[in-house]
């Protein structure tokens, strides 16, 4: 059982009727993003990669006002991500909201990633995302002449050390989406890219270096890293009418990592500033 069946933000029936497709939706982000969905009265299909975690999923929705199904599915393969919006149309009609959310990367030196591992990457990221947009853009969107696209990006934008195959992929993610936003939106259909930066997710917590995960929120100039809930009251706003004129661009959610590392002003020049004003006060007394 959820621990709540209401928002902490939205209004109850935000979004009663709407249907919503989640990739990656066993775990982290995608996890609550689809149960925020489903607080807020959507009909939601998660999909991945395994069985089990959206299984555990589906525990945590059941009495949520919405609904909440999935089904394995490796976005890489093409038939399989047709037959899931094959079915999700058939058990439904329609599709209102397709979240990318299911991606991939390891942290590796540039010169160690095999030309195995950078296609992995982009495989998984631009590839299995291409798939499940054209899918639901063909199948769903472009016949009803409606639907909306949020595909889940990193931050910060200014290069990540160590992450040169996810930096890519995500670049061309954001640029398809900008792309798509201007190709279709004859067709009534709203895409844009959500850049994540550090959230403090379970894959997060447990499967990257200690160091980096005791010291991350330090090159974040608010001080922590994000909650999974902020992302799904993002991806549920845009969901909403009030998303209705944003298409074709990012929205980076990071706590303005992208824009500085680490708090301001750095410790060194406030100890100097600090000193200096000391000074001057007392030279005037």
């Amino acid at each position: 059982m959820a621990e709540s069946s209401h928002s902490q933000v939205f209004r109850d029936g935000l979004l009663d009727a709407q249907v919503c497709a989640v990739s990656g939706a066993g775990s982290g982000l995608g996890r609550e993003t689809a149960l925020e969905l489903a607080r807020l009265g959507a009909a939601v299909i998660g999909c991945g990669r395994r069985s089990e975690p959206l299984e555990e999923t589906a525990e945590l929705a059941a009495g949520l006002v919405g609904s909440f199904e999935f089904e394995a599915l490796d976005i890489r393969e093409e038939e399989p991500v047709g037959r899931f919006f094959d079915g999700l149309l058939e058990r439904h009609g329609r599709l209102d909201l397709l979240v990318n959310n299911a991606g991939g990367q390891f942290l590796a030196p540039a010169e160690s990633i095999s030309p195995k591992g950078f296609r992995t990457v982009i495989d998984l990221n631009v590839v299995g995302t291409w798939l499940m947009t054209h899918a639901a853009a063909t199948k769903a969107f472009i016949p009803q002449e409606s639907g909306k696209i949020l595909s889940v990006t990193l931050s910060p934008h200014n290069g990540m050390p160590a992450m040169v195959h996810s930096g890519a992929a995500r670049a061309a993610v954001e640029n398809m989406m900008r792309t798509l936003a201007v190709e279709w939106s004859r067709f009534g259909i709203k895409t844009c890219s959500l850049a994540a930066g550090q959230f403090a997710t379970d894959t997060f917590l447990d499967k990257y270096p200690e160091v980096i995960v005791e010291h991350v929120a330090r090159s974040v100039p608010l001080g922590r890293t994000g909650r999974s809930e902020e992302m799904a009251w993002l991806v549920a706003y845009l969901a909403s009418p009030a998303g209705d004129f944003i298409s074709g661009t990012t929205i980076t959610i990071d706590g303005a990592r992208d824009n500085w590392a680490g708090p301001w002003p750095p410790e060194a020049i406030a100890s100097e500033s600090g000193s200096s004003v000391a000074e001057e006060r007392k030279g005037k007394g």
